[in-house]
């Protein structure tokens, strides 16, 4: 089945031909994150029973033509781990996606060992997905025909693929879990996209920050904010800059010249000799601050919550052998049937009734169903 590529105006009329009579379409989301410096949406593939479109967003916009569709909450769009797509279609496009099937969560509650796309188009269709372009900027232009010929096949074989994991999830009579659980994903997603999100403080994503005293960890800060501008300027994912190890080391070592800078392993000598002096006087400046003036690792971040009292986590481990039963009656990963941060949320509520056991935030309909019973007779 050949790909028709969109990606000038004029050929969204045949987009929407093909999408008007469909119940059931295919969409993936390729971004640009691992070269660039945003994760900007760089291509869509979607799929019908028999065509296949690749949709470039750099090109044109599609969001008025895709939109009727993928709002429609009775048309069914099957994508593979939706999250962060449903998060791309919902900022680049103002889309909100409705009728989400996933059949990362369909194969998980079905018990299925391997979870990925590949694996399961090789087991139920017999396909065999390339790995070639994995990492691919998909931000260039213009993309290859291999790269096209690539991307069309994450979404050539979904629907396909959907219609055979809803018949088992019948047959087993889980389709409603499934239909919950990506129905609590999209509002989640939805939800969070009408919220700002809040600065990050980029220390805390570094390994062995957490250990540094507060100059050390002003200065790290100082060192990935130079990062974060330079990768911004270059459009370059800021790890592709420098990476974090060499920064952390920066922050310890406190180099006072270009040629202490190159001596740290992994900063590249270019970067050192062309932009090194910038960061250089970033660090001095920090150097000069007063002990009030520093800014250490956020306090919050520090300390974890502890561990529960003994009496709670006896209560949780009685938990984890009901969830663990259950979950090995009906072959599904035990954390699929409920996790243990759950559990723990359960045991801290201590519901007494199924409304309850309902009530506790992060708790599904299907999960009460299964476990409801057997989780409050030890609860009670």
């Amino acid at each position: 089945m050949p790909y028709i590529l969109i990606d000038t105006p004029d050929a969204l009329p045949e987009l929407e031909r093909a999408l008007a009579p469909r119940r059931r379409i295919a969409l993936d989301c390729e971004a640009a994150g691992f070269h660039r410096y945003s994760d900007r949406l760089c291509l869509l593939q979607l799929s019908t029973e028999d065509e296949t479109f690749l949709i470039d967003p750099l090109g044109v916009d599609p969001a008025a033509a895709l939109r009727p569709t993928l709002e429609d909450p009775d048309i069914r769009v099957v994508m593979h781990g939706a999250d962060f797509d449903l998060r791309l279609l919902a900022r680049d496009l103002n889309i909100g996606l409705r009728g989400l099937f996933d059949t990362q969560i369909a194969a998980a509650l079905l018990g299925e060992e391997g979870l990925g796309l590949a694996a399961l188009l090789e087991k139920y269709e017999g396909v065999t997905l390339s790995k070639a372009f994995q990492r691919a900027d998909w931000a260039e232009r213009p993309l290859s025909p291999a790269m096209l010929e690539y991307a069309a096949n994450d979404t050539r074989y979904l629907v396909s693929l959907s219609e055979r994991l809803e018949t088992m999830l019948r047959e087993r009579g889980r389709q409603g879990w499934v239909e919950e659980e990506c129905s609590v994903l999209v509002d989640a997603v939805l939800a969070r996209a009408d919220v700002p999100e809040e600065p990050e403080d980029r220390v805390t994503r570094v390994k062995g920050a957490r250990d540094l005293t507060p100059r050390e960890v002003t200065m790290l800060r100082e060192a990935l904010d130079w990062r974060d501008d330079l990768a911004r300027t270059r459009d370059r994912a800021p790890f592709r800059v420098v990476g974090d190890r060499p920064l952390l080391e920066v922050a310890l070592l406190r180099p006072r010249s270009v040629r202490e800078l190159t001596e740290i392993k992994g900063f590249p000598r270019r970067l050192a000799r062309d932009r090194g002096h910038d960061l250089l006087a970033r660090l001095r400046a920090v150097a000069e601050l007063e002990e009030n003036e520093l800014t250490p690792y956020p306090r919050a971040l520090r300390r974890g919550p502890g561990r529960p009292p003994p009496e709670l986590e006896e209560m949780v481990e009685r938990l984890k052998e009901v969830r663990n039963r259950k979950a090995d009656d009906l072959g599904i990963a035990r954390g699929a049937v409920l996790s243990n941060a759950m559990l723990l949320a359960v045991a801290r509520e201590h519901p007494t009734s199924p409304e309850a056991l309902s009530a506790v935030e992060g708790m599904r309909r299907w999960q009460v169903e299964v476990l409801g019973r057997d989780l409050l007779d030890i609860l009670t």
